[in-house]
C-alpha cells in the first residue's frame, strides 16, 4: 500500500523555519566521549576507540592488573586510615610544629602540610578506585597507567548512612546477575556439552552474587551490632554528668598573644582562666624568668642582636640583656604565626605585641595575686656550669615567698627537693605525675598532671575513685575537652581558651535512652531503604526477563515455522523445477523415464532387472480456438504435484509456468507398452 501525503502540510512544513540546534552538544558530550574520558583519567589512553572490551565471563584486565588492583585498595585504606588519624591529632599539631622547629631552625606548619597531602592522598586513590569501578561498568579493560601505579598512595567504621548509599550499586548488581542467571538457563540446548559450559558460567554468576552480597551483608551486620560493643563516657544520664573542668592558660593565651608574655597571661585572665601555666628558666644572675624553648631563636629577636649566641641556652644570659629582647614582634608576622587557626588581630593587639619583653616570675606572681589565679609551672634545671645547678629549687620558693602570694594558689610540679619545699611552703599544693595511686597516698599528695592520651584506655578510673584531682594538658580541641567533662576530669591545660571558655555543654553528649531510640530507628529506616531498593532492582530486572522471554518466545515460533518450511521445500521439490527444459521429461511428461519404454529408443544404460510396471495412456490436448488450456495431467503427475503444490502455497517460493497458446494438438496419444 502506498503512503498518503498531505501535500498542503508538507508545503506548510517547508515554509517554518527550522528550528536551531546546537550541533556541538551531542558531539562532545556523549557517550562515546565519557568513556573515552574514563579511559584518559585511568589509562592515558586519549584517543577516540582505543579501548578493549571484556567479554561475558572473561576477567576484566591481565594478571599484572589484577595483581595491582589490590595494591590500590590497600593503598586508599592506608590513605583513609592516615587522614583521619591525623585529623585525630589535630590537637598535638603545635607540639609538631615546634619539635621540627628544633631539629630545622625554621618555623613552618609541617602538620597542616601533612595533612594536605593525607587528603590528596585519599582523594587521587579514591578517584583511581571510581574511575576503575564505572569502566568496569562499562565492560572496558582495566589498564591502569604507569604514572598510575608510581604515583599511587599507599578505618573508622562505615556508617549505617553510607553503607544504604552503597547499596544501591550492590542491589542493582546482584539483581542483574540473578537475571543474567536466568536468561542463560532459558537459553540452554539439550546439547550435554553446551549445557556443562552453560552451568559452569551459571556457578561463576552465583559466585559473584555471593562474593559482593556475602560481604556486605556481613559488614552491614557488624554496622547494625556495634553499639552492643560500644562504650563512649559521654553517653550518660543527665544527672551523672559532672561540672565542667576548670581552664588553666597554657602559657598564657597563645593563640591572642606572644606565649609567655605579660600579654598573654591577661589575655588568658579576660577570657576567665581558672589558673596560669608557665615554663620557667633561672638567668646567669640568679633571676627566674619565663621562657619555654632552650634558647631565644624562636620567640625572641636575638637573630637581630647577637645572632653568634643564637643556639646559646638561655640560663647563660644575664638578666640585663634578657631583658632587652624584644619577644613579641615574631608573633605580629604571619609566617611565624604559632596557630594555623589564630584569630586576626586587631591594629591595638598587634601594637601592644610588638612592645612585648621577655617577664620574670615575680611579674606572673604578681598578676596571679591580684587576680586571685593558680600558678602552675614546669621548672627547667639549669645546665652544668651553671651557678645555681644544685639550688635552683631554693631559689624559686624564695622568690615565690617573696612575692606575698597566697600559698595554696601554687600548684608545685617540680619533683626535686620536695621535703625542703614543705617545710619552708608547707600551703603549696603538690602535683605529682602519674605513678600509683598507693605512691601518691605516701607523698601525701592529692593531685596529678597528666597528658591527655593517658585518659583513654581507662578513664583513670582508679584515680577518680581515689578522689585524686586530675588536670589533663594539653586540651585544644572541642571534642577532647568534651571528653574530658564527660570523664569527670577537674582541670584542663589549653592552648585554645577563648574556643573553650565559651562551650557550656559538651559535644556528643546523649542519654542512654535517646541513644537506644537513635539506634533502633537509624536501624529500623535503614532496613526498609535497603528492602526498597532491593525490591525496586529486583522488580526492574524481573520486567526485562519477561520481556526477553515473551520476545524470544515469539522468535523462536516463526523461526521454527519457517525451518520446517524450509525444511518441507528441500525435501519435496516442485517436478518441474527439477526438470530441465532440454530434457525428454519436460517436453513429454506422459512417457516414463526410463529410455527403453518406447519404440526407437537407444540403450544407453544397462537395462533394469525389473523394469517399472506402468501402463498410461495420454489424453490429447483439445483446447477451444480462443482460449488457453493446460494438458490434462496423468494420474502419477496428479500424484506427484499434488503435494507440490500444498508445499508452494505455503512456502514464499513459487514457480511460475509459462502460458502456452495452442490452436491445434501437437501431441497425438501415445501407448507404452508393458515389457
Amino acid at each position: 500500500m502506498f503512503k498518503k501525503v498531505n501535500r498542503i502540510e508538507h508545503k506548510r512544513n517547508k515554509t517554518e523555519k527550522p528550528k536551531k540546534l546546537n550541533p556541538w552538544i551531542p558531539r562532545i558530550f556523549n557517550h562515546q566521549c565519557y568513556v573515552t574520558f574514563l579511559t584518559g583519567c585511568y589509562s592515558c589512553l586519549w584517543k577516540f576507540r582505543q579501548w578493549e572490551k571484556t567479554k561475558v565471563g572473561f576477567c576484566c584486565c591481565t594478571w599484572k592488573e589484577q595483581l595491582f588492583c589490590p595494591c590500590l585498595v590497600i593503598s586508599f585504606v592506608l590513605s583513609l586510615m592516615l587522614l583521619f588519624l591525623w585529623i585525630e591529632t589535630s590537637n598535638e599539631y603545635f607540639n609538631f610544629d615546634w619539635v621540627t622547629f628544633l631539629g630545622r631552625g625554621y618555623w613552618f606548619f609541617w602538620s597542616i602540610f601533612i595533612l594536605s597531602l593525607a587528603g590528596i592522598l585519599t582523594a587521587y586513590s579514591s578517584l583511581l578506585l571510581l574511575l576503575g569501578f564505572l569502566l568496569l561498568w562499562e565492560g572496558i579493560e582495566l589498564y591502569l597507567h604507569l604514572c598510575h601505579k608510581i604515583f599511587a598512595p599507599y578505618v573508622h567504621l562505615v556508617s549505617i548512612t553510607v553503607m544504604v548509599i552503597l547499596f544501591w550499586p550492590v542491589a542493582f548488581y546482584v539483581a542483574h546477575l540473578e537475571r543474567e542467571v536466568r536468561m542463560r538457563r532459558y537459553r540452554m540446548t539439550h546439547s550435554e556439552k553446551k549445557r556443562l559450559k552453560k552451568c559452569n558460567v551459571i556457578t561463576r554468576l552465583r559466585g559473584l552474587q555471593v562474593a559482593v552480597g556475602l560481604p556486605f551483608l556481613l559488614i552491614l551486620l557488624s554496622v547494625y551490632l556495634m553499639p552492643l560493643g560500644i562504650y563512649s563516657p559521654c553517653i550518660q544520664e543527665k544527672e551523672n554528668l559532672g561540672p565542667k573542668p576548670t581552664i588553666f592558660g597554657h602559657r598564657g593565651a597563645p593563640m591572642l598573644g606572644p606565649e609567655n608574655t605579660m600579654m598573654s597571661f591577661e589575655k588568658a585572665v579576660e577570657h576567665g582562666a581558672h589558673g596560669l601555666e608557665t615554663d620557667i628558666h633561672l638567668s646567669y644572675d640568679h633571676v627566674p624568668f619565663l621562657m619555654h624553648d632552650f634558647d631565644l631563636r624562636r620567640t625572641t629577636n636575638i637573630g637581630e642582636v647577637q645572632p653568634e649566641s643564637a643556639f646559646e641556652n638561655p640560663a647563660f644570659f644575664s638578666w640585663d640583656f634578657l631583658s632587652t629582647l624584644n619577644a613579641g614582634k615574631w608573633f605580629v608576622k604571619p609566617e611565624l604565626r604559632p596557630f594555623y587557626n589564630m584569630k586576626p588581630l586587631s591594629e591595638a593587639d598587634k601594637e601592644r605585641a610588638r612592645n612585648q619583653s621577655i617577664p620574670t616570675l615575680a611579674d606572673l606572681l604578681t598578676l596571679a595575686e591580684k587576680e586571685r589565679k593558680f600558678v602552675i609551672f614546669d621548672l627547667h634545671r639549669p645546665p652544668p656550669k651553671h651557678p645555681l645547678r644544685h639550688t635552683f629549687i631554693r631559689q624559686v620558693v624564695r622568690v615565690i615567698l617573696a612575692s606575698k602570694i597566697e600559698q595554696h594558689l601554687i600548684f608545685w610540679l617540680p619533683t626535686h627537693d620536695r621535703q625542703y619545699v614543705r617545710s619552708v611552703a608547707p600551703g603549696f599544693q603538690h602535683v605529682g605525675r602519674l605513678v600509683s595511686v598507693k605512691t601518691l597516698a605516701k607523698n601525701n599528695i592529692s593531685i596529678i598532671n597528666v597528658d591527655y592520651k593517658k585518659l583513654f584506655p581507662n578513664g583513670l578510673r582508679d584515680y577518680k575513685a581515689a578522689n585524686i584531682h586530675i588536670n589533663v594538658y594539653t586540651v585544644n580541641e572541642p571534642w577532647l575537652f568534651s571528653l574530658a567533662w564527660c570523664s569527670r576530669i577537674n582541670s584542663v591545660t589549653t592552648d585554645n581558651i577563648g574556643l573553650l571558655s565559651q562551650l557550656n555543654h559538651p559535644h556528643f553528649f546523649m542519654t542512654p535512652k535517646f541513644y537506644m531510640f537513635m539506634w533502633l530507628l537509624a536501624d529500623i529506616i535503614s532496613v526498609l531503604f535497603i528492602v526498597a531498593i532491593f525490591c525496586f532492582h529486583w522488580r526492574r530486572e524481573t520486567k526485562k526477563e519477561k520481556l526477553f522471554e515473551t520476545s524470544s518466545t515469539r522468535t523462536d515460533t516463526q523461526s521454527g515455522i519457517e525451518n520446517e518450511e524450509d525444511l518441507h521445500i528441500a525435501m519435496k521439490p516442485p517436478a518441474r523445477v527439477v526438470e530441465g527444459p532440454w530434457t525428454l521429461a519436460a517436453l513429454h511428461p506422459a512417457l516414463p523415464k526410463s529410455g527403453k519404454q518406447h519404440q526407437g529408443h537407444f540403450n544407453v544404460a544397462a537395462p533394469s532387472k525389473k523394469p517399472l510396471p506402468i501402463k498410461n495412456a495420454v489424453t490429447p490436448l483439445k483446447p477451444g480456438k480462443h482460449e488457453i488450456q493446460s494438458p490434462m495431467p496423468t494420474t502419477i503427475f496428479e500424484l506427484t504435484q499434488a503435494p507440490t503444490r500444498q508445499a508452494t502455497s505455503e512456502a514464499t517460493f513459487q514457480t511460475t509456468l509459462p502460458t502456452l497458446k495452442v490452436d491445434k494438438p501437437t501431441m497425438p496419444s501415445i501407448e507404452v507398452p508393458y515389457s
